[in-house]
């Protein structure tokens, strides 16, 4: 009978892996704690309808790469391609929206269909921040600001770059488009294929193209900024002066515009150059709109999302990850004789009680290959109980060196004196 395999692009993350995941998000957790947002969880499975209202009919996601399904009442539901347009429903649903200041952020898998390659899977996980009632621009540099924090906190401020822009109100990014659009047509044959699809579904996509002809066509279009309205460019400039006076360098980048439909006035990006082709590990933007477009009253708001699998990639490309991250035990416990067995299991949740920040495991399921399995766990304690005139004693070994025989039960006590040492 063969066996069953994981879906293609939908990962295992094993055991080896998890602790540099736990380390990101323990760092995400410590630095949105800071800024005073909280944790929201919405559910992975959504009405198709919401992701076609905020999304667009007619992008790549809705079109080509959504997992979407009838269930049982005939109801058409679908896996969650992004996080932002489920947040705004749960809160407009249980009222968090309307005439209040909210910080939020999320954690969890999303799914798209598309073509597996590293760094970009078909289920993925992101990290959002969404925050809504607050118009002005130094919400926009907070969260700038909340992600810039967050690099420093991993490591790797120095290999990230921030790229800036605005695309203004719609009614200004409408007159932008009509006039991309005339310019484009006029030499359409010379696009790319998939610029040619977007210039009548989603023509600002076309911008961000990454064919070398179309990008030279682009050189002479006309810009968005001479597009900006006066409101606009007056937010643009407050949130540069913001991140100016943070000592946040930022490049002007007048070609990005993001996938989605629904961002207006700042869109921003950081970049890397350490993992090729797939070089965004964070993005995000302004959407006043999508609140209003989703049912609810106007509420401006803006947000972002990281990919922890690009991020995670990131992390170890430039290996940053603290060794104490991938060596998660501190003492490994084990007994000389199968007699001792039950005593020893008794004594490793008496320990856990006197020593809550030691990790502690216990060797199980026999006598054999001790000190192999202590070294795979990368414990620098490994502690042999034995019994001798009726006592209990503990022969410490630290990072594979011996130690001393104590009885056991000053074992707690030795333990603290060393941790503090």
């Amino acid at each position: 009978m063969a066996k069953i395999k994981a879906i293609r692009g939908m990962n295992d993350i094993l055991p080896d892996q998890t602790p540099v995941w736990q380390f990101l998000e323990k760092s995400v957790k410590s630095v949105l704690g800071a800024y005073g947002y909280s944790e929201i969880r919405m559910p992975i499975v959504e009405q198709t309808d919401l992701f076609k209202r905020s999304i667009g009919e007619v992008t790549d996601i809705v079109e080509k790469e959504m997992y979407t399904f009838d269930d049982r009442n005939g109801e058409s539901l679908t896996l969650r391609p992004e996080g932002t347009a489920s947040c705004v429903r749960a809160g407009e649903e249980h009222g968090l929206l309307f005439n209040q200041a909210q910080r939020l952020w999320y954690q969890g898998p999303m799914f798209r269909y598309e073509k597996p390659q590293k760094g970009r899977y078909r289920q993925f996980h992101q990290i959002g921040v969404e925050t809504f009632g607050m118009a002005n621009a130094d919400i926009d540099a907070e969260v700038i600001m909340l992600s810039a924090r967050l690099w420093k906190e991993l490591g790797i401020l120095d290999s990230v770059t921030l790229q800036l822009n605005s695309l203004g109100s719609n009614e200004a990014r409408a007159e932008y488009k009509e006039a991309l659009v005339a310019y484009l047509l006029e030499r359409k044959d010379q696009l790319d294929e998939d610029s040619q699809r977007r210039l009548t579904t989603n023509p600002l996509r076309v911008l961000d193209s990454k064919d070398q002809q179309t990008q030279s066509l682009l050189n002479d279009a006309p810009s968005l900024v001479d597009y900006l309205d006066a409101e606009s460019r007056e937010h643009f400039a407050g949130l540069c002066s913001m991140l100016d006076q943070a000592g946040i360098a930022y490049e002007l980048n007048p070609r990005l515009v993001r996938g989605l439909d629904y961002y207006c006035k700042t869109v921003f990006e950081w970049v890397t150059d350490k993992l090729g082709a797939q070089g965004t590990v964070c993005a995000g933007g302004r959407y006043d709109g999508l609140v209003k477009q989703l049912g609810g009253r106007p509420t401006p708001a803006v947000g972002f999302a990281m990919g922890v699998e690009r991020l995670i990639l990131l992390l170890e490309t430039l290996e940053v990850v603290p060794d104490t991250v991938k060596q998660p035990f501190d003492l490994y416990l084990a007994a000389e004789h199968k007699g001792l067995q039950e005593r020893l299991v008794v004594l490793a949740d008496q320990l856990r009680d006197q020593l809550p920040e030691m990790r502690i495991r216990v060797h199980c399921s026999g006598l054999k290959n001790i000190s192999s399995k202590a070294r795979q766990t990368g414990a620098p304690w490994v502690v042999l109980v034995r019994e001798e005139n009726d006592s209990l004693l503990a022969n410490l070994w630290y990072n594979s060196e011996p130690t001393y025989d104590i009885q056991v039960d000053n074992l707690s006590e030795t333990l603290l004196q060393q941790q503090q040492a």
